[in-house]
């Protein structure tokens, strides 16, 4: 097949007026100029769906009542009209109906996450996205930092030795009171069983915590200790919990999510200790990787594009301005999807990706953060007792 002189033209469900999450996806997918939106089902009221288009100039007849309307119609378009992918950013109970139906047309996805409502439906997504031979991504977007990714190079290399204790902490406190009753949109459905899943807090921010573990350490999760709390009186979800965690190979940790830990923003921050070194990295300040050492001073390390023989491979192709300009969310968010757009544009000229094309999260990493959600809801509801991490 001949190289793919076009952008990638991409859909969403969800995401329409008062959304959140869905502009942040349009903005972080077109950020390297390699992705346009070219339709959308952005709500389930048809109307809302169409001034919501309206909104991002695309032609009427590209704005679709619902996702069936959409990839209906998408798939009977002309090879070079129809979309090449679709990002679903609407609630949990969504994600696998609308994702198994892009599948089923023949349409690559991009998720939000968590990745499902439960365990049963990540693991048969997994098989549908096998199946299919279609390209899966999902956005845990902290994995795109570039010094993230410089800790994860460092732990693969050996530098902290074997990895003994890690500590990762997700707080926020945005649920501190009742918003859902207020109408608010994001409070309302996060905090509502039917649509979130079995939990709130740990299944919103929680799985943020324990992938970026996973992703930097590569360490597999085998049981969990947990208790979770809800706080706010009659929220049916949790709004705080705190994790003991046992990985196999013998490292021990400790998560502790919340979302009424009042003033608190988006502060998730990670420590990773191994035998000879320890590191730690924060959200909050994420140009600033501190390394620790039992023998010499802390070293600190800094993203910057011009940081060549400083930094890994891996995190010098995440940095796109040089030392001292301030990259953030937006920019780690692009990564997610310029390496998602890379991989994609390889299947569709009929190459093999490269490896760091393939360095976005995927179905994989979806099914692992809803038996993490599992584990930790059962072992809450059995009075915080070990319960083993299906794998």
């Amino acid at each position: 097949m001949k190289k793919l002189q076009r952008k990638l033209r991409m859909g969403m469900v969800g995401g329409g007026r008062g959304a959140f999450i869905g502009a942040v996806h349009r903005m972080a997918a077109e950020l390297d100029g390699q992705i346009e939106l070219v339709c959308g089902a952005f709500s389930s009221d048809p109307k809302k769906s169409r001034l919501s288009g309206a909104d991002y100039y695309l032609s009427p007849n590209r704005c679709y009542g619902s996702y069936d309307e959409m990839f209906a119609c998408e798939q009977a378009l002309p090879d070079g009209e129809r979309m090449d992918f679709v990002t679903i950013v609407t609630p949990n109970y969504l994600h696998y109906p609308v994702a198994k139906a892009a599948l089923d047309h023949g349409f690559h996805v991009v998720c939000d996450k968590p990745m499902t409502f439960d365990l049963r439906e990540a693991l048969q997504l997994a098989k549908e996205v096998q199946k299919s031979g279609l390209l899966f991504g999902l956005t845990h977007n902290y994995t795109g930092y570039p010094l993230v990714k410089e800790a994860r190079a460092l732990v693969k290399t050996g530098a902290l030795g074997k990895i003994r204790k890690v500590v990762v902490e997700y707080p926020q406190g945005w649920l501190a009171a009742a918003l859902e009753k207020s109408g608010q949109k994001q409070a309302d459905w996060r905090t509502d069983p039917k649509r979130a899943g079995a939990s709130c807090c740990m299944g919103d921010i929680g799985t943020h915590a324990d992938n970026l573990t996973t992703y930097i350490t590569g360490l597999k999760l085998d049981a969990v200790c947990a208790e979770l709390t809800t706080f706010v009186k009659g929220r049916p979800l949790d709004d705080d919990g705190n994790v003991l965690l046992r990985y196999k190979g013998g490292a021990r940790g400790v998560l502790y999510a919340s979302q009424v830990s009042i003033d608190e923003e988006n502060g998730l921050r990670i420590r990773v200790y191994g035998d000879k070194g320890g590191l730690e990295w924060a959200q909050e300040e994420p140009n600033t990787l501190l390394l620790k050492w039992p023998d010499r001073p802390r070293h600190v390390v800094r993203a910057g594009a011009n940081y060549e023989g400083r930094l890994s491979a891996a995190a010098l192709a995440a940095c796109r301005l040089p030392a001292g300009h301030p990259e953030g969310f937006l920019e780690a968010f692009a990564n997610v999807y310029r390496g998602y757009a890379s991989a994609l544009r390889a299947k569709l000229e009929g190459r093999k990706p490269r490896a760091t094309d393939l360095d976005f999260p995927g179905v994989e990493d979806g099914v692992r953060g809803m038996a993490f959600v599992e584990a930790v809801v059962a072992s809450s509801k059995k009075g915080a007792r070990w319960v083993q991490v299906k794998s």
